[in-house]
C-alpha cells in the first residue's frame, strides 16, 4: 500500500513532537514536510515567542523538510487564510494529501481546520485525538521527550512556571483548573530532546517578561485558537541559543 503524502503542522511545542512521533511509526504515513507559523516582525514562532534560530536548529534535529508562514504582528483572520491557503496549495501541488496535528479535544479548533484544508482536497490528521490528556503527558516523559514552559497564562499560573521543564513534579504541581498539556492554552512549549531528534537542542533560560494583549473584537480580527475575552496577561521565558551548540 502507498503512503497518504503528508505534512504536518509543527509547533515547536511538546504535543507536537509526541503526535509526530505516533506518525513516524504509523506505516500508513509519509511525514516529508513540517511546516510552522513564524512572526516575521519578531522572528519568533506563533503564540510560543520562540526565536528563530533555536527553532531552526530543532528542525535541524529532526531532519525533515520544513517551510515557515511569515505572518505580520498581529494578523487578522483573513490574512492568515490567505497566507496560509497559499502555502498549503503549493503543498497540495507537490503531492501532498493530508495534513497533520497535534490538536487533542478542542472541537471547534477541529472543526475549522476541516473545513479550510477540504477546500484544499487536503484531509486532516489527529494522532492525539479524545485521548487523556494526563495520560500523554506521562507518556511523552517515559519516552524521553523533554520540554519547556515557554509562554504561560498569567491569570492560570504562577510566573515560576515559565521556564520550567515539564517532568512528574510539574503534572503534580499543576493547578486543578489547568489541563494538563494546556489544551486550553493555558501555557506553551518548546521540545528540545527526545526520540524524534538526532541530538538535543542546547538552550539558556533567558529573561521572564510578561505581556498583556487585547482580545479581537470579533473572531474575524484574530487568528487565535484559543479566543479569550478582554485583556489577556501572558508571561514569557525567552530562551536563549548556545553558540557553537
Amino acid at each position: 500500500m502507498n503512503k497518504l503524502k503528508t505534512y504536518f503542522n509543527w509547533s515547536t511545542g511538546k504535543d507536537s513532537a509526541l503526535a509526530l512521533h505516533y506518525l513516524l511509526q504509523d506505516k500508513n504515513y509519509s511525514i516529508e514536510h513540517l511546516l510552522t507559523s513564524v512572526n516575521r516582525q519578531h522572528n519568533r514562532v506563533s503564540m510560543h515567542g520562540l526565536r528563530r534560530e533555536l527553532f531552526e536548529q530543532q528542525i535541524e534535529a529532526l531532519n525533515l523538510p520544513y517551510s515557515t508562514i511569515e505572518l505580520p504582528e498581529q494578523p487578522s483572520m483573513q490574512e492568515y487564510e490567505t497566507l496560509m491557503e497559499k502555502e498549503v496549495s503549493s503543498l497540495q501541488q507537490e503531492g501532498f494529501t493530508h495534513a497533520a496535528f497535534g490538536d487533542i479535544f478542542l472541537e471547534d479548533l477541529r472543526k475549522y481546520r476541516e473545513q479550510q484544508l477540504a477546500a484544499l482536497h487536503i484531509k486532516s490528521v489527529f494522532p492525539l485525538w479524545k485521548k487523556d490528556t494526563r495520560q500523554l503527558l506521562t507518556e511523552f516523559i517515559d519516552l524521553g521527550f523533554k520540554s519547556v514552559l515557554v509562554c504561560i497564562k498569567a491569570d492560570l499560573l504562577d510566573p515560576s512556571f515559565a521556564g520550567r521543564v515539564i517532568d512528574a513534579d510539574f503534572i503534580k504541581d499543576l493547578p486543578p483548573n489547568v489541563d494538563v498539556c494546556g489544551e486550553n492554552g493555558e501555557f506553551h512549549t518548546f521540545c528540545f530532546d527526545g526520540p524524534i531528534f538526532k541530538n538535543p537542542i542546547p538552550f539558556e533560560i533567558g529573561e521572564k517578561v510578561y505581556r498583556e494583549y487585547q482580545a479581537p473584537k470579533t473572531d474575524a480580527d484574530s487568528c487565535s485558537s484559543q479566543q479569550v475575552k478582554g485583556n489577556s496577561g501572558f508571561w514569557f521565558c525567552d530562551l536563549l541559543p548556545i553558540s557553537g551548540g
